[in-house]
């Protein structure tokens, strides 16, 4: 069968995928009631399960939708009418967690912390003692992709344990990569995607739980219908289907994407990553441009770089060049300053960033920028 066209996609998510995940997509139709279709599903959710934690003790429980399903699911299923939620905020994505829990009427309290620098946990703490209320729940984002910072989950885990409160993290595009424990960690809920580290296709989201917190879910008035995590797991962990439809050619593409991973290694693919990120820095340093997280605060997996200073410069038309060069970049997500977003995640390596890099230059040559820093002296010898 013909090569699939290749893009390089450098936007946070989706990433690209291989001709093998692609294609794994092309099977024979079949109901997804099927009992074949409820082993591929139990399978998926095993090895999802295993990345992160023992099945034995936590399981997996899938839904269709983007990874924005599964945060609303664990926010609005998990906590109760009287529960109190602190939010951290050093971003898009906390931020998203905040407009969830807003919309639900759920009590939270927001910490906001800077979104280029690490979270100050004696200030952390500080807010949990100073609240009027017991606080039951922690949310965060550990790789939050506004600037590509890396939360320090094992340590704001251990300060939730001395309080006796359930961390929910949203591991969206650290998953599969970064290497998380649970169980270590103190994380009781965790949300992740099919699209991003997995390197799969987009449409599938899941929750990673303990089985005991699930079924202590059980109680609870439901706020929702669809995303319930209750009502989803149960269900299927009596009959081994999603309780609607779900999107079943994605799911061949995630077991693909799976035993793809499971080659690769976890380690394996985080060190690809990471050499994809250096080969990054190193070029965009060498051009003139600067970017946001001090590198040992960064995830090495999505970087938000500074916009030129420079009159010519707009950012569509650089998207656009890009774009018909096969190559796809993502604005910014920060209101104070102009910036662009660079993903190494994904099925590239760094000779895909170093073809990224060649482009990058001839394009600020060609709007003025690279000659007007050698004037400056600005650029080396």
């Amino acid at each position: 069968m013909r090569a699939v066209k290749r893009m390089i996609l450098l936007n946070p998510g989706p990433a690209t995928t291989s001709d093998s995940v692609k294609l794994s997509q092309v099977v024979p139709d079949i109901c997804p009631r099927e009992p074949e279709f409820g082993d591929l599903m139990a399978y998926i959710s095993t090895e999802l399960t295993r990345l992160v934690a023992d099945p034995d003790h936590y399981t997996t429980v899938l839904f269709g939708g983007s990874g924005t399903a599964a945060v609303e699911s664990m926010i609005s299923s998990v906590l109760a009418e009287q529960d109190v939620v602190v939010v951290i905020n050093n971003g898009a994505y906390g931020k998203r967690i905040c407009e969830i829990a807003d919309t639900y009427g759920i009590h939270y309290l927001e910490f906001k912390s800077p979104s280029d620098d690490a979270i100050d946990l004696n200030a952390l703490e500080r807010f949990i003692q100073a609240s009027g209320r017991a606080i039951s729940h922690l949310a965060v984002v550990h790789h939050e992709t506004t600037t590509g910072l890396l939360n320090d989950i094992k340590a704001i885990g251990e300060l939730c344990g001395r309080y006796r409160i359930d961390m929910i993290v949203d591991a969206m595009s650290s998953f599969a990569a970064v290497p998380i424990q649970m169980k270590e960690m103190n994380v009781r809920y965790l949300a992740a995607s099919s699209n991003k580290n997995l390197q799969g296709m987009a449409g599938v989201s899941f929750v990673v739980a303990e089985k005991n917190k699930l079924e202590s879910l059980k109680h609870k008035k439901p706020r929702n219908y669809y995303l319930n995590l209750y009502a989803q797991y149960k269900y299927f962990s009596e009959k081994r289907q999603m309780r609607f439809t779900p999107p079943v050619q994605t799911l061949y593409a995630l077991k693909q994407a799976i035993e793809e991973l499971k080659q690769e290694g976890v380690k394996e693919r985080y060190e690809r990553y990471v050499n994809s990120w250096t080969t990054l820095i190193h070029g965009i340093t060498r051009l003139g441009l600067t970017y946001l997280v001090p590198e040992q605060y960064h995830a090495k997996i999505v970087t938000s770089i500074l916009e030129p200073d420079c009159a010519a410069f707009h950012f569509q038309e650089m998207h656009d060049y890009f774009y018909s060069e096969g190559i796809t970049i993502y604005p910014g997500k920060l209101d104070r300053l102009n910036t662009f977003r660079i993903a190494t995640m994904g099925d590239i390596t760094f000779q895909d960033i170093e073809t990224f890099l060649e482009r990058l230059e001839h394009y600020l040559q060609s709007i003025g920028f690279a000659k007007r820093e050698e004037e400056t002296g600005d650029v080396g010898d």
